[in-house]
C-alpha cells in the first residue's frame, strides 16, 4: 500500500484511467476531481492556427472556450476571438469518440457550464465527495448555492448533445472496422478473458493506431518492466511484453471498461448525488471561479491528501502542459487555468514509482 494519498485533477479520460488504475492496481490515487470538456486540441496544429492570426503562444495570457469562440487575452490585454467552428479542425482525434461531458467517474465534477459567471457547476458524484464539499463549506474555503432548474437543463442539453454526436463518430468508426472497445457492453467475465489475452501489441492495433489513445500515459506507468514510453507522441514500446503481462491494455481508458465504470449513455450526467453552484472564497486567479484550486487546497491544508496530482504549464515554452506531483499549495495556485491541450498525466506517478523501488 502507498504512502502517498493523491488528489488528481483530470478530464473525463483520465479520470477513467485513474479509475481504471483504481479497479485493478494498487493506486495511491484517493481522491478524483474531474473536470467538464468537451474536446482538447493538439499542441502543435494550435500554434499553427495562431500563427494564421499573426499570434504564437508567447502572446497569449489566458484562454477561455464560451460560446462557440476561443477567447484569447492576450498579455497586452486586448482579447482575440476564433471561432470554435474553425477550432474544430485542430481537435485531437480522440475526443471524436468520448461520450461523457464531467468526468462521470470522479468523486467531484467541476466545471463552468450552467452556472453564474465568477460560478462553477459541481456535481457530488461519491460519499468521499460529499464529505470534502461538505467539508470544504464548513470551514468556508467555498460556498454554495442550488442550481437553478433552467441551469440543469442547460447542463444535461450540452452532455447530451456531446453523447449523441459521439455515438454517431462511434457508429461510422466502426463502419470502417476500427474497433471502439471501450464503448462494447461486455460482461465482468468476458471482459477478464479479453485482457488475459491481450498485451502492448493489442493496445497498439485497437488504440493507438486507430486514434483513440487519449495520451493519458496510463499504460506508461502500469508497465511493470518500463517498457512503454511516451515523448509527447504516441506510446511505444522498447523489447518485448512479458507472455503473463497485460497492464497496459488492462488500464488504458479506451479498453474495455470494467460494468460499475461503464457510462450509461441514457444518463447524460451519469449517477450524481447532488448538484450545485459554487464559489470559491479562498481563490480568485484560476479559472471558472477556482473551485478545483480551492479544493485542492482544503484537501491539502487538512492532511486529507498528501500530494496533487496537477497540469502546470511549461516556463520555457509557453502553455505546454506538464504533468506534476505537489504538496505545495502555491504552486496549485500556481498552475491554475485549463491548457486545452494533453500530456502523460500519469507519468509523476511513473517517477514516483521508480524513486521508491
Amino acid at each position: 500500500m502507498s504512502e502517498h494519498k493523491i488528489a488528481m485533477v483530470g478530464t473525463p479520460c483520465e479520470i477513467m484511467a485513474a479509475s481504471k488504475l483504481q479497479n485493478y492496481t494498487d493506486s495511491p490515487i484517493d481522491v478524483k476531481l474531474g473536470l467538464f470538456c468537451m474536446e482538447n486540441f493538439s499542441y502543435r496544429y494550435f500554434g499553427n492556427l495562431l500563427k494564421e492570426h499573426d499570434l504564437k503562444m508567447d502572446d497569449i495570457e489566458k484562454f477561455q472556450i464560451e460560446k462557440g469562440f476561443v477567447f484569447l487575452l492576450l498579455k497586452t490585454k486586448e482579447t482575440v476571438k476564433i471561432p470554435l467552428s474553425e477550432a474544430k479542425r485542430i481537435i485531437r482525434k480522440n475526443c471524436e469518440i468520448c461520450v461523457e461531458l464531467t468526468s462521470e467517474t470522479s468523486d467531484i465534477s467541476i466545471g463552468s457550464i450552467g452556472s453564474d459567471d465568477g460560478w462553477s457547476t459541481l456535481i457530488i458524484r461519491t460519499k468521499k465527495g460529499e464529505d470534502i464539499v461538505n467539508g470544504a463549506i464548513k470551514q468556508k474555503f467555498i460556498k454554495a448555492k442550488e442550481l437553478r432548474e433552467s441551469q440543469f437543463k442547460f447542463l444535461n442539453k450540452i452532455a447530451e448533445t456531446k453523447i449523441n454526436k459521439n455515438l454517431e463518430n462511434i457508429e461510422k468508426r466502426e463502419f470502417f472496422a476500427r474497433p471502439v472497445l471501450y464503448q462494447r457492453n461486455k460482461s465482468d467475465n468476458s471482459i477478464n478473458k479479453e485482457i488475459s489475452e491481450s498485451d502492448f501489441s493489442d493496445l497498439k492495433s485497437n488504440v493507438i493506431d486507430v486514434g483513440a489513445c487519449v495520451l493519458c500515459g496510463a499504460c506508461e506507468y502500469a508497465c511493470p518492466d518500463n517498457l512503454i514510453t511516451i515523448d509527447d507522441s504516441k506510446p511505444e514500446i522498447k523489447g518485448k511484453c512479458p507472455h503473463d503481462c497485460h497492464a497496459c491494455f488492462t488500464v488504458c481508458p479506451r479498453t474495455f471498461i470494467p460494468e460499475d465504470l461503464r457510462n450509461d449513455s441514457s444518463k447524460a450526467l451519469g449517477k450524481f448525488i447532488k448538484v450545485l453552484s459554487v464559489k470559491s472564497l479562498k481563490h480568485a486567479q484560476g479559472q471558472d471561479g477556482s473551485i478545483v484550486t480551492t479544493l485542492l487546497d482544503y484537501l491539502l491544508t487538512n492532511n486529507i491528501v498528501t500530494d496533487a496530482l496537477i497540469v502546470d504549464k511549461e516556463d520555457y515554452l509557453a502553455w505546454k502542459p506538464y504533468a506534476k506531483i505537489t504538496s505545495d499549495i502555491d504552486e496549485v495556485v500556481k498552475s491554475g487555468g485549463t491548457k486545452y491541450s494533453v500530456c502523460p498525466v500519469f507519468k509523476p506517478l511513473k517517477n514516483m514509482k521508480e524513486e521508491v523501488n
